[in-house]
């Protein structure tokens, strides 16, 4: 699948000597859902600014679409629509008038027909007369989305679209997004709500501190970086494992009465039945037992903790 953005050596610092980004390098496939995940301040919104032309860097190139976004702005953004975080438009214009306005900004002309289908797929048909100071905020993010979408970009980048939104919208919004990927639209996405990014992205870009840790394919960072665990309810409490499990990672926890084994998730079976064989051969006995895979959430605090 081809590139549709390039990011090459890509830093940024500002004049007060602070480096918001540090030789970032990043490839985004045409068609896919990329999230940008990280802690506040980690550089994902300045990124961001610069792939949309909003900022410039310090050091590096950005490619949209083939165009160099410092040296063929229009053409490149024309690409993207971008939903940022903070809400800004005119709470006196009506819904209608706010979109159609975003799309005559990029010279597109008018499309009644594909504003009235951004605004139905949004929600917002119903609101399409109402002012912005008469909305919600949730619908006002929705509005937001659509004003991205006016001009049919080819890469949609929302930034922290959900926040402060409540979850029968977020559902909505992200049910809009699956329908814009199928649609061939590339969807770049930074979040705090990681299960979200867990749930719909293809890849995942984690960055701190201005530095890009990793970027990987969703499926193969679960099964590299994320961990399988054995939970065994003891039915008798143990007073410390017995010497020749040391090393095996195997754990015993809640005072004596819990055993953790973190296994090889693709051996599981033969690993799991060689641990129950050897705990019965100790007499041993379990009450209960459970498996617990880690999460995006649990790789993405062990990678930003870890990092320095």
């Amino acid at each position: 699948m081809s590139s549709i953005i390039s990011v090459a050596n890509l830093s940024k610092t500002y004049g007060s000597g602070f480096k918001a980004l540090k030789n970032v390098n990043l490839d985004i496939k045409r068609g896919e859902i990329f999230a940008l995940l990280g802690p506040n301040g980690a550089g994902k919104t300045t990124l961001i600014s610069i792939i949309c032309g909003i900022a410039n860097p310090s050091e590096g190139k950005v490619l949209v679409g083939g165009e160099n976004i410092q040296t063929s702005y229009r053409k490149a953004r024309s690409l993207i629509g971008l939903v940022p975080q903070e809400l800004h438009t005119d709470a006196f214009e009506s819904v209608w008038a706010t979109v159609s306005f975003s799309r005559g900004l990029f010279g597109k002309p008018k499309n009644p027909d594909h504003i009235e289908k951004v605004l139905k797929d949004l929600s917002l048909w119903d609101k399409k007369d109402n002012t912005l100071r008469q909305l919600s905020g949730g619908m006002k993010r929705r509005v937001l989305i659509a004003k991205a979408l006016s001009h049919e970009p080819e890469i949609l980048f929302l930034d922290e679209p959900t926040a402060g939104v409540d979850v029968t919208l977020r559902k909505d919004m992200w049910r809009v997004v699956e329908q814009l990927r199928e649609s061939g639209v590339t969807i770049i996405l930074t979040t705090h709500y990681i299960e979200e990014a867990e749930e719909i992205a293809d890849r995942v870009g984690v960055i701190n501190g201005g530095k890009l840790l990793l970027v990987e394919e969703k499926a193969a960072l679960m099964a590299k970086l994320g961990r399988k665990q054995l939970i065994l309810e003891l039915a008798e409490p143990l007073d410390k494992l017995p010497e020749h499990f040391a090393g095996n990672g195997l754990s015993l926890e809640q005072g004596g009465t819990r055993l953790v084994y973190n296994f090889d998730a693709h051996n599981e079976q033969e690993s799991i039945a060689a641990l129950l064989t050897r705990l019965s051969a100790d007499n041993i006995h379990f009450k209960d037992l459970s498996t617990r895979q880690s999460s995006l959430e649990d790789i993405f605090v062990a990678l930003v903790g870890g990092a320095k």
